[in-house]
């Protein structure tokens, strides 16, 4: 019971942590040893993280481990140079806010005697999205967005069993919470209508479940060989206030129609199923681990928004989305200087699952390269983990300006920049 109870200090501790939220849909940092070594961590999830990264791991863990950690994300505004449907045909630039994150995560695992069981939770954030513009009201995106953030947290409790030396695997229940916010300014000849906030809280207004399971394979020593499969969400945000301010005076003549006024709404987000799978390889001091991790993104197809009282310039709407499936490629290496001391590196190539057809100012994404490094020491029965990561985006041109219902949207010009830095730590304990 005694565990439980700590599980539950920790829950408290996440949710007051997470009024920060993460930059990019998908997040994998979710533990600092595998950051370090470019979350190539599936065949080898030798620590609390294991739960998230590879459960069946956790029966190479002994006694009772508690692992507290979280990073920090400094996030590089973009820059585009182009053409959006409010400028008039004319190329204009615009560069995003450059904003700061905190992710955090915790793990608590049990190991029976024997070592044949075990079993735990972890609480991290597996998606979360933000991004910001300068200025709601003159924005050159500000009909299509001014301000989007998505905030999740999962609950896993988890299971694993070691079926002999060669094998271990392990499966886990995902309870999630979420939250979002959406901002925009609608524009027409008459200039701004208005502004308009969604925003739901935590809670069950917002909430999925999933599921997730894995084995490692030992077919020797010194080779490991990890799969790792995560479930899809389907999040589905519900009674969110809509907050509409600053309407135009024209709409008192009645040629906009119906004054848009504060109500409810909601929103559906399909997060998609990831799929890992890793080889690592120990010889002497050194540790290689490969993985190759597929992120289902084809569920993505669309973006509902919902409008309880919906008027005609402010509708429900469907944005169509089509994101496509994508595999990155993750190495990373673990050298033991002495024994409470090792350094790690990792690389990994992540290549964006948004087609150019429907990319928007809320997730101007292209493909990145990630360079990381990192260091853990023991004290005792005390683990310290640390890692820093560069996220080199590429840039990008795109030309998609169309109509989706009546809202001219897109851009048609170049976006830049977006480059970000992390910093991740992890303090473990056994008991």
């Amino acid at each position: 019971m005694r565990g439980w109870k700590i599980v539950s200090v920790l829950l408290v501790l996440l949710f007051t942590a997470s009024t920060s939220f993460a930059a990019g849909f998908r997040i994998p940092e979710a533990g600092a040893k595998a950051m370090g070594m470019g979350f190539a961590f599936t065949a080898q999830a030798d620590d609390p993280s294991a739960i998230y990264f590879n459960p069946a791991g956790l029966t190479q863990l002994k006694g009772n481990n508690i692992m507290l950690g979280a990073t920090y994300l400094k996030l590089n505004g973009g820059d585009f140079s182009g053409v959006t449907p409010l400028t008039g045909g004319a190329s204009s630039s615009e560069t995003q806010k450059s904003l700061d994150f905190i992710i955090p995560h915790a793990y608590f695992t049990k190991t029976t005697p024997d070592g044949y069981i075990s079993y735990g939770v972890g609480i991290f954030s597996p998606f979360g999205l933000g991004q910001e513009y300068e200025n709601k009201n003159t924005s050159i995106f500000r009909n299509q967005i001014t301000k989007i953030e998505l905030q999740t947290v999962v609950v896993n409790p988890t299971i694993a069993f070691k079926i002999n030396e060669y094998l271990s695997v392990g499966a886990g229940i995902d309870y999630m919470w979420g939250k979002a916010k959406l901002e925009k300014t609608p524009v027409a000849s008459v200039g701004n209508l208005y502004n308009s906030t969604l925003e739901s809280d935590w809670g069950l207004d917002g909430d999925a479940w999933g599921y997730n399971f894995g084995l490692l394979l030992k077919p020797t020593e010194n080779f490991r060989i990890g799969v790792n499969y995560r479930s899809p969400f389907t999040l589905k945000i519900k009674d969110a206030d809509v907050t509409i301010s600053n309407t135009n005076p024209a709409y008192a003549s009645g040629a906009l129609g119906a004054t848009p006024s504060s109500t409810k709404g909601g929103a559906t987000v399909a997060m998609p199923a990831t799929f890992a799978l890793g080889v690592a390889y120990t010889i002497g001091k050194l540790t290689v681990e490969a993985d190759a991790d597929w992120t289902l993104w084809r569920s993505f197809t669309s973006l509902p928004i919902t409008i309880q009282n919906p008027v005609p310039t402010l509708p429900s709407t469907d944005n169509p989305k089509q994101w496509e499936d994508v595999v990155a490629f993750r190495l990373g290496v673990e050298y033991r200087v002495t024994d409470p001391l090792s350094l790690r590196a990792g690389f990994v190539y992540d290549p964006t699952p948004v087609p150019q057809t429907t990319m928007g100012p809320e997730l101007p994404d292209s493909h990145k390269f990630d360079y990381m490094l990192g260091a853990g020491y023991k004290i005792g029965a005390w683990t310290i983990d640390l890692a820093g990561m560069y996220i080199d985006k590429q840039d990008r041109t795109v030309q998609n300006i169309r109509f989706e219902g009546a809202n001219p949207v897109g851009q048609s010009g170049t976006w830049s920049g977006g480059s970000a830095w992390l910093a991740s730590m992890d303090v473990g304990y056994k008991f």
